[in-house]
């Protein structure tokens, strides 16, 4: 990955910018997933788990408001 810093471009936004593509790439999930093993249950679990607060989330984006009265 490179990122190219022209005249008058601040060091700041060129690391942004490079964080930016480190993470589109996936490089940086990929990363964090091979630090440590992880056994595919434990795996299948969270993924599981993650997919069931998303559905009650959009369960109560759907949902009518309370009356107030």
């Amino acid at each position: 990955m490179k990122v190219i810093i022209r005249d008058g471009q601040s060091f700041e936004s060129s690391m942004r910018k490079f964080k930016k593509k480190i993470i589109d790439s996936g490089l940086l999930d990929e990363l964090r997933e091979r630090q440590s093993y992880e056994k595919p249950t434990i795996t299948r679990k969270i993924a599981k788990a993650r997919a069931k607060s998303r559905w009650k989330k959009q369960l109560r984006s759907q949902e009518l408001p309370k009356k107030m009265y």
